[in-house]
C-alpha cells in the first residue's frame, strides 16, 4: 500500500521503506508518540489508524501519516538520516499535491465550491480540536482552591464545627471519605485532575454531599454524648 492521494497521507509501510527500518519498529515508535499526545482526537491529525492486506491476505494494522505526522516522526531522527527522510517525505507530498492539482475542476464555480467546502471542513476540524482541548483541560489553581475550601466547609458543617466532639474525633476520617466519594463520583485519581468543564458540577456535588449512614450515626453519637455530659 502506498498513499492516500486525495487525503495527502503516507502509510507507515512507506515510512518504513523511507527510513530503512522494519515496519513493526516504525509502528512501535508511532504508538509511543501517540501515547505522548494523549487520548484526545488531536493524535488523529498526525497518525490515522488504518489497515492493509499482507501477502497472506490477512488484515494487518498500520498508520496513515499526515504531513504533520511525518514532521513529528522526523523529529526522532537527527543528522543525515533526518535530512534524507525530510527530503523523501516532502517529495512524496509534492507528488500528491501535483496529482490533486491535475484532478482539480476547470470550472471556476465548481472550484470555488470545493474550496469553500474544504475551508469549512478545516474550520470545523479546528473547532472540534479546540472543544476537545477545553473538555480535557484541568481546573486551574483558583478553581482548585475554591473546591478545596468548599469541601472543608462542608465537612466542618457535617461534623458540627471546629469545637464539636465529632470534629476532634472524626475529622480526619470524614475528610478522607468526602474526598474519596468526590474522586469516585468523577472517576479521578486525584481531585485536582477534575476537568475544567465539570467545575460547576463539582460545586453542586460538594454542596449536596452527605456522609454514609454509618458515619452520620457516628457523628451524631459523638455530639450527643457531649450534650449529655453538659446536662449532667
Amino acid at each position: 500500500m502506498k498513499m492516500n492521494q486525495l487525503h495527502r497521507n503516507i502509510s507507515s509501510l512507506e515510512i518504513a521503506e523511507m527510513v530503512g527500518r522494519n515496519h513493526p519498529d516504525v509502528m512501535r515508535d508511532i504508538r509511543k508518540i501517540r501515547t505522548h499526545l494523549g487520548e484526545s482526537r488531536i493524535a488523529e491529525t498526525y497518525f490515522i489508524e488504518s489497515a492493509y492486506t499482507d501477502i497472506q491476505n490477512k488484515s494487518q494494522p498500520c498508520f496513515l501519516l499526515t504531513k504533520k505526522g511525518c514532521e513529528l516522526f522526523g523529529t526522532r531522527m537527527t543528522g543525515e538520516k533526518g535530512t534524507q527522510f525530510a527530503v523523501k517525505y516532502i517529495e512524496r507530498f509534492n507528488e500528491m499535491e501535483e496529482h490533486i492539482q491535475q484532478r482539480m475542476p476547470a470550472d471556476p464555480v465548481e472550484l470555488a465550491l470545493q474550496t469553500s467546502l474544504k475551508n469549512y471542513q478545516e474550520i470545523k476540524g479546528i473547532k472540534e480540536d479546540v472543544d476537545l482541548l477545553k473538555d480535557s483541560m484541568r481546573i486551574d489553581g483558583r478553581q482548585e482552591f475554591a473546591i478545596k475550601s468548599q469541601g472543608k466547609a462542608k465537612v466542618l458543617e457535617t461534623l458540627g464545627g471546629y469545637n464539636s466532639p465529632a470534629y476532634n474525633s472524626l475529622s480526619k476520617k470524614v475528610f478522607s471519605r468526602m474526598w474519596r466519594d468526590f474522586k469516585n463520583h468523577f472517576v479521578l485519581p486525584r481531585s485536582p485532575d477534575l476537568p475544567k468543564a465539570r467545575f460547576d458540577e463539582a460545586v453542586r456535588y460538594i454542596a449536596m454531599w452527605r456522609p454514609d449512614t454509618s458515619t452520620a450515626i457516628e457523628i451524631e453519637s459523638y455530639n450527643n454524648q457531649s450534650q449529655l455530659k453538659l446536662v449532667q
